[in-house]
């Protein structure tokens, strides 16, 4: 497998100068001339079409967060047919929205690429139950039908089953449709905490139930940055900037008020399919339920990872045979990035 050339393009930005020219016996001011400062360029591909779970990336722009750090960052969406991580493996992206299976996918496979940090500590990934369903813990999932699509069937599925007793033949398949989970009671589908909660409220007209998968205990980090391993050791610097202006550009989204206006309106530009009303109901699930600031970032700041949590997350995974032992999970991250306090509660 081969990474493709990384090539960091920059564009020219300009600066104020001061000039002097001597007229007549005096020295007079000429007007600023601009004195050329160059952007290193950096590409993101995010995992899905812009939203409030991709805040903090589009507040670094828009607050001028990556230029003052001597960066252009081109901000890319994902989308259902995109295969974000090719974009990565040739070469195409500099970086990546990726999470911890992704990791071991990488280490799996022997491929030069690794995590620098993890923006979401907690999986924002829940199961959904109708209003009134009585489903408020894991422990009530018996007996149900669980519409999970295969990407779930194959990360916390597993884990879900064995820790809780459940069974193969509960599973339906689920296609992004809410149409079967609406005309079914018993059903519980799958979301994302501050996605599918809010149209199923608005569809039924009131609040449904929801269990975050991340309160059962499984341990994977989400909403990562992966790069190449070459890229971090060469442009350490720039790495180094990309990550701490990132993290500011997510205190800040998190911290709320009218300095945000600007990031929401560039989300709401690249896909229109967001309202202020969705926008506000995600940043008000990803701070309520600590999917940003909890755990490790409590003390370590915004993007914290540790040695521990990863070793925890990969052991789990073996127990129920999602990843294979024997791997080394070291080499799935680095920690040198990250753990600098940035954003943590005062």
């Amino acid at each position: 497998m081969t990474t493709g050339a990384w090539r960091i393009g920059r564009r020219a930005a300009l600066r104020g100068g001061l000039g002097l020219i001597l007229a007549s016996p005096l020295l007079v001011p000429l007007a600023r001339r601009p004195r050329a400062r160059t952007l290193d360029r950096v590409s993101f591909q995010t995992d899905w079409r812009a939203q409030a779970e991709h805040g903090g990336y589009y507040q670094a722009i828009a607050a001028g967060l990556y230029a003052r750090a001597g960066i252009e960052c081109d901000l890319r969406q994902g989308g259902p047919s995109l295969n974000i991580g090719q974009l990565l493996l040739t070469g195409r992206a500099d970086m990546i929205m990726s999470n911890s299976f992704e990791a071991f996918t990488f280490v799996r496979e022997s491929a030069p690429f690794y995590t620098i940090a993890a923006i979401f500590q907690k999986d924002p990934q829940v199961l959904i139950g109708h209003p009134g369903s009585g489903l408020d813990g894991f422990d009530k999932l018996s007996g149900r039908t669980l519409l999970i699509g295969n990407g779930g069937r194959v990360t916390y599925w597993p884990y879900l089953r064995k820790k809780y007793g459940l069974t193969d033949t509960q599973l339906r398949p689920y296609t992004f449709n809410m149409a079967p989970f609406l005309a079914d009671k018993n059903a519980v589908q799958q979301g994302f905490l501050s996605s599918e909660p809010y149209s199923i409220a608005e569809a039924l007209g009131r609040q449904p139930e929801v269990l975050l998968i991340a309160d059962a205990g499984f341990s994977a980090y989400q909403t990562t940055i992966a790069i190449s391993r070459r890229m971090a050791a060469e442009k350490k610097d720039l790495v180094q900037r990309f990550v701490d202006a990132t993290l500011e550009g997510w205190a800040q989204y998190l911290g709320g008020g009218p300095g945000i206006e600007a990031a929401n309106a560039l989300i709401k530009k690249h896909n229109p399919d967001q309202t202020d009303a969705r926008i506000a109901y995600a940043i008000k699930v990803l701070k309520a339920r600590g999917i940003v600031l909890s755990g490790d970032a409590l003390k370590d700041g915004i993007g914290a990872m540790s040695d521990a949590r990863w070793i925890n997350f990969y052991q789990s995974m073996t127990e129920v045979d999602v990843l294979p032992g024997g791997l080394d999970v070291g080499r799935a991250y680095t920690l040198e990035f990250v753990n600098k306090g940035i954003g943590k509660p005062s």
